[in-house]
């Protein structure tokens, strides 16, 4: 899944590298959306308790949210610390996926 995800952030920072609306208004709800889907599409397939989801979501979203948002400052197009707090604020969001799950679920996403 943060294979996927990476492609998901990759498209999204090239497409903001080259329209500036996309740069200025997408980045943040854009990448940490990407980060909260697929955080919540890894505790679909992986997730064993309402802590895995978490962790695991959050793993996935912030490993995703970091290689994408690296892209974005080697590009000049956001400044270096944003790969801090983004990545912390994609993290948190994949958790949220991950465990957000369970709650819409009530039960195991993964044992199904």
């Amino acid at each position: 899944m943060a294979a996927l995800g990476t492609v998901f952030q990759i498209a999204m920072v090239v497409a903001g590298h080259y329209n500036a609306f996309i740069r200025e208004n997408v980045f943040a709800i854009g990448g940490m959306s990407i980060s909260l889907v697929f955080g919540a599409l890894w505790a679909t397939k992986a997730a064993r308790s309402k802590g895995g989801g978490f962790v695991g979501g959050a793993m996935v979203g912030g490993l995703c949210a970091f290689l994408g948002i690296a892209l974005s400052v080697a590009l000049g197009d956001v400044p270096a610390g944003v790969l801090a707090f983004g990545t912390a604020g994609s993290a948190l969001a994949g958790g949220i996926g991950g465990v957000g799950l369970y709650a819409l679920a009530g039960s195991n996403p993964a044992a199904a």
